[in-house]
């Protein structure tokens, strides 16, 4: 994953910007946790107090921030130029996979990590992560919808992301090929399920509108 250098006079946001890729690996060993920001602070040189404070707000705002790193190293491996020319399956196949590839390192930081977000507590800050994360593989895919498609499209791979990392975090299978087949076939189910919607609504167009068909009746033409 690419990690970013500090200026000689760091932002905050700069400073979590730097400290989010290297979470994971020290959440692994430390948990998320104030230890695992200082281990990242001494990767870099930087005065844990600093990163503490960049980072406050206990183990979720850890987990965010470095959810977010893997989103925007997603975004540099797959620029528009490469997904352009892929059929709309295939960019989110390639997009969810090379999210598997970045995190591939940090499992054990991962898992950590879902049994955190699994908590009653963070379910709502878990769903908005996720949304987030849904929403960028979506827009990198070209969607442009702005209907109720716009929100079934979200919830539906925000949901086949979080049931393909439960597989993930535990295959032992060489070259993941568990997760991959396991991927391959929710990824199926998603664009059957886009196909159906898309006859349904085609249907429903074809469909004479009730209050026009009345109104003619009431105003016949003359």
């Amino acid at each position: 994953m690419q990690t970013h250098m500090l200026p000689a006079d760091p932002t905050l946001n700069e400073i979590r910007e730097a400290l989010a890729p290297r979470l994971a690996a020290h959440a692994a060993f430390d948990g998320w946790n104030d230890l695992a920001v200082e281990s990242a602070c001494a990767e870099i040189g930087l005065d844990p107090d600093l990163g503490k404070l960049a980072l406050k707000g206990g183990a979720m705002t850890l987990i965010d921030a470095w959810i977010a790193s893997v989103d925007a190293e997603m975004a540099l491996r797959l620029p528009p130029e490469k997904l352009s020319a892929m059929k709309i399956r295939d960019k989110i196949t390639a997009l969810v996979a090379t999210r598997l590839e970045i995190a591939a390192p940090d499992r054990e930081g991962q898992r950590r990590a879902l049994a955190i977000m699994a908590m009653p507590q963070n379910i709502a800050a878990t769903a908005r992560i996720g949304w987030r994360s849904a929403d960028r593989m979506w827009r990198l895919a070209g969607d442009t919808a702005t209907d109720f498609n716009h929100y079934t499209k979200r919830m539906t791979l925000s949901a086949v992301y979080a049931s393909t990392l439960s597989v993930f975090v535990n295959d032992e299978s060489e070259d993941f090929a568990d997760t991959r087949a396991f991927l391959d076939r929710r990824i199926g189910n998603v664009m059957q399920f886009e196909k159906v919607k898309a006859q349904a609504k085609s249907r429903q167009d074809m469909i004479p509108s009730l209050s026009r068909f009345i109104g003619r009746l009431r105003y016949p033409p003359r």
